[in-house]
């Protein structure tokens, strides 16, 4: 069998193992779910009429198309802290030691990891997604080829998104630390343009919120949806995903293989 083959193949299994053990006990990732789930409900119900008019909406169904896009990509980012958690898992409870004696293409645990919570990822915006639909959100001035494009980006910002939770989990003690260590992938989207335009921002915060990868992101995948322009916010969401990639799949295939020696 060949090399790719051989990849391909034991990749294949590690996929199968981590949607098995995400069907078994699918509590992490509803419990992941339902923070962006509740956010949408909170700040559509609760605050949506002032926040329509705080960003010169005219009526709530304004703030809810401002609000999905932000919402989208932090689902991915909180379904990724239960990436960490199962890699931290995996790394703790001695599975790892036992793949390691075995004659298995080594990086095909990590792929399977990623793979599996890119899978996931999608799942749960589809799923963030019809909520939103449900109460209100429309993207009838897209087309399909921008569609398609929204659909891209948010497998790519996932990609990348789980890479650096792979790392996260890889660096982690325990299961505990891992939720901690992933935060910032919930955290992120809470100071950028998810909620309010950064023109709305203090002065002093806005190139925090600016200046951070959920930002362009969220700009992009909400010019997308809503058919208005972009500008460069597209060839900055493609740059921080792209980045963030590479970084975390060197980071986390490093750790991994400096672990076993």
């Amino acid at each position: 069998m060949s090399s790719l083959s051989l990849a391909v193949r034991d990749s294949s299994t590690m996929l199968r193992r981590n949607l098995l053990h995400a069907r078994r006990y699918p509590s992490l990732t509803l419990n992941l779910l339902l923070t962006p789930v509740m956010l949408l409900l909170l700040f559509v119900y609760i605050f949506g009429d002032t926040m329509s008019a705080g960003i010169g909406g005219g009526d709530r169904s304004d703030y809810i198309a401002y609000l999905v896009p932000g919402l989208l990509l932090m689902t991915i980012g909180s379904t990724t802290i239960g990436t960490a958690v199962s890699v931290s898992n995996d790394m703790t409870e001695g599975i790892i030691a036992r793949f390691r004696t075995m004659a298995i293409h080594r990086p095909s645990v990590l792929v399977g990891h990623v793979v599996g919570s890119v899978l996931q990822c999608v799942m749960s915006v589809v799923l963030v997604g019809a909520v939103a639909a449900a109460i209100g959100f429309r993207s009838t001035d897209a087309t399909a080829l921008e569609w398609l494009a929204a659909f891209g980006l948010l497998v790519l910002f996932a990609t990348a998104l789980t890479w650096i939770a792979v790392g996260m989990g890889l660096i982690s003690p325990n299961a505990e630390a891992a939720s901690n260590n992933a935060m910032p992938l919930i955290f992120l989207p809470l100071i950028s343009s998810a909620f309010v335009p950064i023109a709305s921002m203090p002065g002093w915060f806005q190139p925090i919120a600016e200046y951070q990868p959920f930002t362009p992101a969220i700009e992009t995948l909400r010019g997308l949806l809503l058919g208005t322009e972009i500008g460069h916010n597209g060839w900055l969401a493609i740059a921080w995903c792209v980045g963030l990639t590479v970084l975390g799949y060197f980071w986390s295939t490093s750790k991994f293989n400096g672990d076993a020696k």
